[in-house]
């Protein structure tokens, strides 16, 4: 009977560590995430870097790692891949239509940095660029959006001898303004002592004045 229910005890046991040994595996880290900045300038012309790095709770296999770059002109048109990665080559730049032979890879996997660089930016490669990542055993598939907008110039700088001189400007009508306070001030505490010495000497007058009558009415 005891035996019986140490039997029973110890299956009990044994289911519960297998259903918590399936729990914990299945809470294991899977996290993922894309970081990308959401839009980004580009000048006509010129050579520019966009960037993407990943995060992960896993160190890269590279036998399981995955990896791919797509454009697309608009969210409404189809992705095209023109970058993506191979376990024993790396990163590998495809040939497209859009781009040529115009993109290289520009990162270090071994940072997770998986940036690119355009050469000879056109207007026709504005549009949105998706950077796609997968790095088993997580289960998320990361996923970064930039948008990539090219200028013709730009922006002018902004001329600062102009703000010096308002700035000069605004600091010579303070310093006379706090200067003017300052005399005023000052001229206020010298003229006290003269208005209290007046006062003072017009009552002993006003005083002595009293006096003079009083002894005049006196006297029969």
């Amino acid at each position: 009977m005891c035996s019986h229910a140490l039997k029973m005890s110890s299956g009990v046991q044994l289911k519960m560590s297998a259903a918590l040994l399936v729990l914990l595996s299945l809470s294991g880290c899977s996290s993922m995430d894309v970081l990308m900045p959401s839009k980004m300038n580009a000048l006509n012309g010129t050579t520019v870097k966009i960037p993407c790095s990943f995060t992960s709770c896993y160190k890269m296999d590279t036998h399981k790692f995955s990896m791919n770059w797509t454009y697309q002109r608009s969210s409404n048109d189809s992705e095209e891949m023109f970058m993506k990665y191979d376990s024993k080559k790396g990163m590998v730049a495809l040939r497209s239509d859009s781009f040529g032979d115009r993109v290289t890879f520009a990162g270090n996997l071994e940072k997770n940095d998986l940036a690119i660089t355009l050469s000879d930016v056109q207007l026709e490669d504005e549009g949105l660029y998706n950077c796609y990542v997968r790095n088993p055993p997580d289960r998320i598939q990361g996923h970064g959006v930039i948008e990539l907008l090219v200028v013709t110039e730009l922006p002018p700088p902004r001329d600062s001898t102009i703000a010096v001189a308002i700035g000069a400007s605004v600091g010579g009508a303070l310093a006379l303004l706090i200067l003017s306070m300052v005399v005023v001030k000052c001229l206020r505490r010298h003229r006290k002592p003269e208005l209290i010495s007046e006062m003072k000497m017009e009552e002993e007058g006003k005083l002595d004045g009293e006096g003079v009558a009083e002894e005049g009415t006196k006297q029969p």
